[in-house]
């Protein structure tokens, strides 16, 4: 619809899979499916439930009557409670079974539980590509020297595989924090009003085994290993911090990646992908921003701040539960998922296409690396019998004097060709050039890569085949 809101994160950034675990068919049917296991379960354990008023909810939990949901919610202001009504006119003849000894938060808690972790198992899946596309890029360019820099200053050496290894660490600590999440969530279960089963130990005539035994079948019947063992009406509210806080990890690795990528594409030496159409500027028809990488960085800063909701709705709980929870939990919980998902099939489109200007690269090596060689010049030719004082002096001057003409003038670093030129040093133009070989400055970079990868990365990677083969669509 033109005349309303409606958010970028569904329309423009995340995509149909994830929009599809956050919209009303999902929840609504999952409630549906909830309230079939409940009533198998309680007629499983004895209760008077027949198989056919089970039969019955099974045979509408897809086809939601919303229109009657909607009416009765303006009436009684219960959303739980119109959907129980609405289930009703479908199945007259488990009307009277539908929600027994439940609250509000047996459907509400647990389906946010269920929606949760297959949302971050797509996240998963996600991530898994990115590392995999970053690893061919790693492993491609481990032996490229390139520029390495500390407060964006130019330092020693590295490659630019090595630098792509920094991007795939982040994400492995990611993910080992995301898989340990996904393994810890637990359903809320079958609790009632304030977490003590009190409603089910009267249906159940004070037999505690079977309300623990309720408590478990449901639970595993909705494909849980387990529920929480204590809770108040509601699963501690801690849970949802805990995953927006998994969710503000990755997006913190990708918001590194995306400044990464946006100065590099300012230095020449490697850009995002750009299509042939694309358009970088309305002004300057030149142009080529980095726009991937900086939406990239923008929903990533929108979900670090985003996760900070759900920590303070879990500082602010009282006692059992409070309602406060609610409205900002239907926002805060739903769009750190469909931004972060928007995240990753940038970072997926991104690293799946990046180009790497190599010559740019071994020009601006060159026009530091004189400066770094300046070291390995001064042993060498201390080992020809030169004095290391009076060499580390005579350099001193001449990478001064270099540093202005490169500065003040803005002519090209001329020091190898002032060593050269000294004959001080005793060393010919070939041995000074040989001494300068970029490889020789990147250290382990190159072994590091292949240790890493092979060590680390690869076998994710082959644990995880399954999940590969993804590829990102863009919509704008």
């Amino acid at each position: 619809m033109r005349n309303t809101y409606n958010s970028p994160l569904n329309k423009r950034y995340s995509s149909k899979e994830m929009t599809y675990l956050f919209s009303e068919e999902k929840k609504f049917t999952t409630w549906r499916k909830l309230w079939v296991a409940l009533a198998e379960a309680e007629m499983e354990l004895g209760l008077g439930i027949t198989q056919e008023q089970v039969d019955e909810l099974k045979s509408h939990i897809d086809d939601v009557n919303y229109e009657d949901a909607e009416k009765r919610e303006k009436e009684v202001r219960h959303d739980v409670m119109s959907h129980v009504f609405a289930y009703g006119l479908q199945c007259p003849a488990a009307k009277g079974i539908i929600h027994l000894g439940a609250t509000s938060c047996y459907v509400g808690d647990n389906t946010d539980v269920i929606i949760m972790k297959e949302a971050l198992l797509l996240v998963r899946k996600k991530l898994i590509n990115v590392i995999s596309a970053l690893s061919q890029f790693a492993y491609e360019y481990k032996d490229l020297p390139t520029l390495g820099f500390t407060h964006f200053q130019p330092a020693q050496l590295t490659t630019v595989g090595k630098r792509a290894t920094l991007w795939i660490q982040d994400l492995v600590l990611d993910l080992e924090n995301l898989d340990f999440t996904i393994d810890s969530l637990k359903l809320l279960g079958v609790k009632g009003t304030t977490g003590t089963q009190a409603s089910f130990m009267e249906l159940f005539d004070d037999n505690e085994e079977l309300v623990k035994k309720l408590d478990q079948m449901v639970t595993e019947k909705m494909g849980f290993k387990a529920s929480y063992m204590v809770t108040g009406q509601t699963y501690s509210r801690k849970v949802d911090s805990i995953v927006l806080n998994t969710l503000s990890e990755i997006a913190q690795s990708a918001y590194k990646f995306s400044n990464d990528m946006r100065l590099l594409q300012h230095l020449k030496e490697m850009e995002e992908p750009f299509e042939k159409h694309q358009i970088g500027s309305s002004a300057m028809a030149y142009k080529r921003n980095p726009m991937r990488s900086e939406r990239i960085g923008s929903l990533a800063r929108y979900i670090i701040v985003d996760a900070l909701n759900p920590a303070i709705t879990a500082a602010t709980q009282w006692f059992e539960r409070t309602l406060d929870d609610s409205a900002n939990k239907r926002i805060s919980v739903a769009e750190a998922f469909l931004a972060l998902d928007g995240v990753l099939d940038l970072y997926l489109n991104v690293s799946s296409n990046m180009v790497v200007y190599d010559k740019v690269i071994t020009a601006h090596v060159n026009k530091e690396l004189p400066f770094m060689a300046t070291e390995n010049i001064i042993m060498e030719a201390v080992k020809r019998g030169g004095d290391r004082q009076e060499l580390h002096e005579r350099i001193r001057v001449h990478s001064m004097e270099a540093a202005r003409m490169v500065k003040q003038e803005g002519l090209e670093n001329d020091l190898i060709e002032r060593i050269i030129s000294d004959d001080f040093f005793q060393m010919t133009k070939e041995e000074i050039l040989k001494s300068i070989d970029p490889k020789k400055y990147v250290g382990r970079a190159p072994g590091q890569v292949v240790d890493f990868l092979e060590t680390e990365v690869n076998p994710i990677l082959k644990e995880n085949a399954d999940l590969l083969g993804e590829n990102a669509e863009i919509n704008v």
